[in-house]
């Protein structure tokens, strides 16, 4: 009997996410792991406006909160989670991201439950806290109180691996964030609402993302359009932008699209952008997910060379690196691409081999050092 057959049934995990559960693919994919494992998991999410119920094979806490937002969010979450972990024995208490440790660590400690951590990102050096000393301080403090004491953690890129090993002598693992090879896809016929090449960004529309001077590199371009799904911080922020740059036909907003469908989308577009700007160590060593969604989808990338970005473009060939984030520049690498048809082919071809390798099948085997060895 297998290792991973022989705890089927008898073995559980607890899952906190202080996000929205139903559409955070990483943690998805981590308990669809877990599940074929043999575990039982049970994850303890949030409510939003833009919940939706989700089927799974798994217990999900869906709970609302007094505050969404700033401190009193946090403290609240934890102070619940806490208490709903006291009273509940799991085999792993799986903590994503710093904002749900506090609770998940000392909930651990009292009920000697082994404590694993995902760290999706440089939490501590994100875009949104550069600036804000205090806040930053904030976390950079419940990193230096509890990365140091946690034996079993994973993060997303070997550059925030080193970044924490240098800081804390703690030895994380690497877990990327890849889709699945075989990802289930709910195929339907989409249009984009323009008749002209297209720039595609899908994902979370926060500061840093590269999507202004993106916005601005159309002005000197012809017969490209930017479109751009998603929703988030800076959305409405964007929208006055297109405005104000009079791009309003040449920029589109098709909002939220359920992960099953997105692919429709991925696939029909020209090129895909990862323009990531460097604010922050969080985004400086970030590996994206649309990167790897373009590269399935067989989509040419335009990418900035942020140092994990530009070693997967550089290392498998699948796209090209602007020379900066001036719109000039930008546009200047996109009309080389557009008009190499050789290049295209080549890269399109190079991503037929590097999906093969860059998938969730393969990176979710880096679990079990963490769950089964």
């Amino acid at each position: 009997m297998s290792k991973g057959n022989s705890i089927k049934n008898t073995k559980t995990v607890f899952v906190a996410v202080t996000n929205d559960f139903s559409t955070d693919y990483r943690v998805q994919k981590t308990c669809s792991y877990l599940i074929e494992k043999g575990f039982e998991v049970f994850v303890y999410g949030r409510v939003l406006p833009g919940t939706f119920e989700i089927n799974k094979p798994y217990k999900i806490y869906h709970k609302k909160h007094w505050f969404n937002n700033n401190v009193w969010f946090y403290a609240e979450y934890n102070i619940r989670l806490f208490f709903f972990l006291l009273f509940k024995k799991y085999d792993f208490v799986l903590s994503n991201d710093l904002d749900t440790l506090p609770a998940c660590f000392f909930a651990s400690k009292l009920r000697k439950t082994d404590l694993i951590y995902d760290s999706h990102e440089l939490f501590s050096e994100g875009p949104e806290l550069q600036g804000r000393r205090f806040v930053q301080g904030f976390w950079r403090g419940l990193e230096n109180y509890f990365l140091p004491k946690i034996k079993n953690s994973f993060t997303v890129s070997q550059s925030i691996v080193d970044f924490y090993h240098k800081k804390y002598n703690n030895s994380m693992g690497v877990v990327r964030n890849l889709p699945f090879a075989n990802q289930e896809t709910v195929f339907e016929e989409v249009d984009f609402p323009t008749q002209n090449k297209v720039i595609l960004y899908q994902g979370v529309l926060n500061p840093g993302r590269g999507i202004k001077p993106m916005i601005e590199a159309l002005t000197f371009l012809e017969g490209v359009d930017l479109v751009i799904i998603g929703y988030g911080k800076v959305e409405e922020e964007l929208k006055t932008f297109v405005k104000v740059k009079k791009m309003t036909n040449r920029v589109h907003f098709l909002g939220r699209v359920e992960r099953g469908k997105l692919p429709n989308y991925t696939k029909k577009a020209t090129l895909g952008m990862v323009l990531e700007e460097p604010l922050g160590k969080s985004f400086e060593y970030s590996l994206p997910n649309k990167l790897f969604d373009y590269i399935h989808a067989e989509l040419p990338i335009i990418a900035g060379s942020l140092p994990e970005i530009k070693q997967v473009i550089c290392n498998f060939g699948v796209g090209v690196l602007v020379k900066d984030y001036d719109p000039k520049n930008i546009a200047l690498t996109i009309k080389y691409l557009l008009r190499n048809n050789d290049l295209i082919n080549q890269i399109k071809s190079n991503q037929k081999i590097a999906k093969e390798e860059l998938c969730w099948e393969k990176e979710q085997k880096q679990l079990d050092n963490f769950f089964i060895n």
